[in-house]
């Protein structure tokens, strides 16, 4: 069965946002993907607004016809922007000013009240996602919500070296089939790139990758067409 890929584009806008002006602009990047086989978008739209714009979601709705897939913090803010913009999933993902990146998946166990709230607010229609580290009683936790899925961080597996790899593979297999024996839908990202990418593909389990860091950095090099195809043809060999 084909794997789904979507491609983050972010980091269009961080580089647009570096000078405050209109180009790169993420959704002429869009329009390229559009072209590859890739098969969605990813935008987070953070609450610092230090890349994706509001204005780029309403731009991305009216001229782009592929699935979103919008990454946002569980705050009121962003329910009410999501139920705007509607795109076709939500991934609920933390965040803190101060990190250059998502550093970690959501804590249910510290939250579940306050994500419970946040789900029931979001449109029916949406899909909802949660971007949630390798942990059982983490995945058993958004089981009890209700959503379609979770997106397992891959970060920790991406960061380490030696037997600790091996460890974090290991905690994202198990967490995969635990994820499928609840029927929830699959999901895998964060730090993936072509070299690093090839086991976590063989893990049956997950059937979408969200990438983008990595896809937008080799895009300076060979091209942003180019780029997406190729790690399309590696999780899909």
């Amino acid at each position: 069965m084909e794997k789904i890929l979507n491609i983050n584009v972010d980091h269009v806008a961080t580089l647009r946002q570096a000078r405050l002006g209109k180009h790169p602009d993420p959704i002429e990047a869009c329009k390229i993907i559009k072209k590859t086989k890739a098969h969605g978008i990813v935008m987070h739209l953070r609450e610092d607004r230090r890349h994706i714009q509001d204005n780029d979601l309403y731009r991305y709705k009216s001229t782009i016809n592929l699935p979103l897939n919008l990454e946002m913090a569980p705050t009121d803010e962003m329910v009410l922007i999501a139920n705007k913009v509607k795109p076709k999933m939500v991934t609920l993902v933390p965040e803190k000013r101060l990190e250059l990146t998502t550093e970690g998946g959501l804590d249910l166990k510290k939250n579940i009240k306050k994500i419970h709230k946040i789900v029931n607010n979001l449109n029916s229609k949406i899909q909802i996602m949660i971007f949630i580290d390798s942990n059982i009683e983490q995945i058993a936790l958004a089981n009890t919500l209700g959503i379609h899925g979770i997106e397992i961080n891959t970060g920790k597996y991406t960061d380490s070296h030696g037997n600790q790899k091996d460890i974090e593979l290991k905690k994202i297999k198990e967490s995969a089939k635990f994820a499928q024996s609840l029927n929830l839908y699959l999901a895998a990202g964060h730090g993936l790139d072509l070299k690093n990418i090839t086991k976590i593909v063989s893990i049956k389990e997950i059937k979408e990758f969200n990438i983008g860091h990595s896809i937008i950095g080799e895009a300076i090099f060979s091209g942003l067409y180019e780029s997406v195809n190729k790690i399309y043809a590696k999780i899909n060999k």
